[in-house]
């Protein structure tokens, strides 16, 4: 039987944004192990010039074990058949043209492309100002612009996030943010991205032109703002918020091209595809995985009853090749489609702790003293309330006794008492940054998503499956999530976004 997916990506030219990130290499493996007579993946690098992108191209893509099933398939011509399908572009999605400073890199791309792909982001909650605007904003401008001049696109995809929505409540559904537009109840507020713009802007030649201007302070200074502009429009962080301008923009600008936006919840390793479990880079629950069974974490902050909506970095990618396929040629539309599970299949915060609990007593971490890790199950501190409770009896009295002895005792153990105050403050941070998600209650409607699927042939739906009602929450994460976080992520493995 026939793929319709698979068939019209036979001799496609597609572009890459944020190719050497975590989902970008789960697209790019995808297209090639489905159809490996697409036509060429140009993958846009960040690099000083094509000999370092090659390099990258090599390390970040072409030798990772993601791609070991390409590599089975085409044993000693893998290397050869990779470097024919992909070709490294030095650009950078922040800057006009997308960087590609070689024109006559930019008219073969406007001659041959047929797909835009955008997956470059800054993911960072408090990401410097100026950077956030630049990557998760500004970029959408950019690509936008460069896929006008492309004479033969056929569809744009841009991955968005599903936070977007801020921290509402209810049924988020799969529309469409207006230019300007606020999240906060005051009729006066009107968000303009110019203004925005001039005022990073402003606000970085100010810490440069300041007297004594050092690359923290000024970091410390755009991290700061960007948070305070974003609560001020009713975001809970830099990222959502600037990911939320950079889809009024291509919904404002977008003119007769088809495009597509695709809203993942919170991205996890893959179900099945190439195989089960491989991921890059730690995301908001794999830090709490991580820490809990190297135990380091005995508490966090969630509230057992609510939902955490994840969603498997396979399904996301099948959702976007469907949806690209979809939409292509269905000029002056804007799709978008929530990839969540929060409404078609809810998983609990009380069942990851509880399979948590129950991986880590069954496969135990061995600790640099070489005994095994014993945990205890993780305690929840149901509100903010009562974590700055907890934090305040268990940890900032007992350092309060501490700061008087060392100022008794002459400073004898200031530098104990220094990294234990900057713990203690950094994870007060933490947890205000990352408390919209301990408890969030909203749930993102999918009908979109569910319809598009329905919609492929049985044959499509085998091969590019992005069915959540199907996961079982418990065997994904005991025998597919945790042992894929403690392989790829706990050694140290990160991720990188261009």
């Amino acid at each position: 039987m026939a793929s319709n997916i698979v068939e019209f990506l036979k001799h496609k030219n597609i572009l890459v944004t944020g190719s050497t990130g975590f989902l970008a290499k789960v697209f790019i493996e995808k297209i090639l192990r489905v159809q490996p007579s697409v036509g060429t993946l140009f993958v846009l690098i960040r690099a000083p010039d094509v000999t370092a992108a090659k390099a990258r191209l090599h390390k970040e893509i072409i030798d990772k074990e993601l791609f070991k099933v390409l590599r089975e398939q085409h044993g000693h011509e893998y290397n050869e058949f990779m470097l024919q399908k992909l070709v490294p572009v030095v650009g950078d999605t922040s800057i006009h043209n997308l960087g590609i400073s070689e024109r006559s890199v930019r008219e073969h791309l406007w001659e041959t492309l047929d797909v835009i792909v955008n997956t470059a982001a800054t993911t960072n909650f408090d990401e410097r100002y100026d950077t956030a605007l630049g990557v998760n904003t500004m970029a959408v401008n950019n690509f936008l612009e460069f896929g006008k001049r492309c004479r033969k696109l056929q569809v744009l995809v841009h991955v968005s996030t599903a936070f977007v929505a801020g921290e509402k409540s209810g049924v988020i559904p799969e529309k469409s943010l207006q230019m300007g537009e606020t999240l906060v109840d005051d009729t006066h507020l009107t968000l303009d991205i110019q203004t925005e713009l001039n005022l990073a802007k402003k606000s970085l030649d100010g810490i440069q032109n300041s007297f004594v201007p050092t690359p923290k302070n000024s970091t410390d200074q755009m991290r700061k703002l960007g948070l305070e502009r974003a609560r001020k429009y009713g975001w809970p962080n830099t990222y959502t918020f600037t990911k939320a301008m950079g889809e009024m923009i291509l919904g404002e600008r977008r003119g007769e091209l088809p495009i597509v936006i695709i809203r993942p919840s919170i991205i996890e390793s893959t179900f099945a595809d190439p195989f089960p479990g491989w991921m890059e880079g730690s995301r908001t629950i794999d830090t709490i995985i991580i820490g809990y069974g190297n135990g380091r974490l005995t508490s966090f902050l969630a509230n057992p009853n609510l939902i955490l909506d994840v969603i498997p970095a396979d399904f996301v990618v099948n959702a976007m090749i469907a949806a690209m396929v979809k939409h292509a040629l269905d000029f002056n539309s804007l799709s978008i489609y929530n990839v969540s599970s929060s409404t078609a299949n809810p998983l609990n915060y009380s069942v990851l702790v509880d399979i948590g609990y129950q991986y880590f007593l069954n496969n135990p971490c061995m600790g640099k003293d070489g005994k095994l890790i014993k945990v205890e199950k993780i305690y929840l501190l149901e509100s903010m309330e009562s974590f700055v409770r907890y934090m305040r009896l268990r940890y900032k009295i007992p350092l309060q006794i501490m700061g008087v002895a060392n100022e008794l005792l002459c400073q004898a153990f200031a530098e104990r008492y220094n990294q234990q105050f900057k713990r203690f403050n950094f994870v007060m941070y933490l947890a205000e940054l990352y408390k919209p998600y301990a408890f969030f209650q909203g749930r993102f409607d999918n009908f979109n998503t569910e319809h598009m699927f329905m919609g492929l042939s049985d044959y499509d739906r085998e091969i590019f499956n992005f069915d959540v009602k199907k996961i079982s929450w418990p065997y994904y994460l005991n025998s597919i999530h945790i042992p894929g976080v403690m392989k790829y992520v706990a050694e140290g493995q990160g991720e990188t976004k261009d």
